[in-house]
């Protein structure tokens, strides 16, 4: 299991790594914070403005702050499902499934469909 390391002069991350190395449910945790600068990270797709406010963990959203877990609840699920669109393995399988369907059918343009006729 990989740990979150933070950066030794920097209370955010640390309070972040503190909050990833000890969620009691690691598996719920798919998506990863990356740090890019000080207050700032990303979360799948989504770069992140990240505080602390009365030492607890604050993510700007619209215009204003909630808690990280009311930020996780709303976004893991849709950025998980924006990276299995983006994976291109997972296009090419659909890809083949959907040919194997089509190909499953008699959809040959030789079949002869008969003309009604005139009395």
């Amino acid at each position: 299991m990989a740990f979150y390391i933070p950066m030794k002069d920097d209370p955010v991350d640390q309070k972040l790594a503190d909050f990833v190395n000890n969620y009691p449910d690691r598996n719920r945790l798919k998506i990863m914070f990356m740090r890019e600068t000080e207050g700032v990270y990303e979360f799948g797709s989504k770069r992140l403005e990240i505080r602390l406010a009365q030492n607890k963990i604050m993510i700007r959203v619209g215009g204003g702050y909630i808690g990280i877990d009311e930020f996780l609840d709303q976004y893991t699920q849709f950025e998980l499902e924006k990276q299995e669109r983006r994976d291109p393995l997972k296009k090419f399988a659909e890809k083949i499934v959907i040919a194997k369907t089509v190909q499953g059918r008699d959809v040959s343009p030789t079949k002869s469909v008969s003309s009604p006729t005139k009395v």
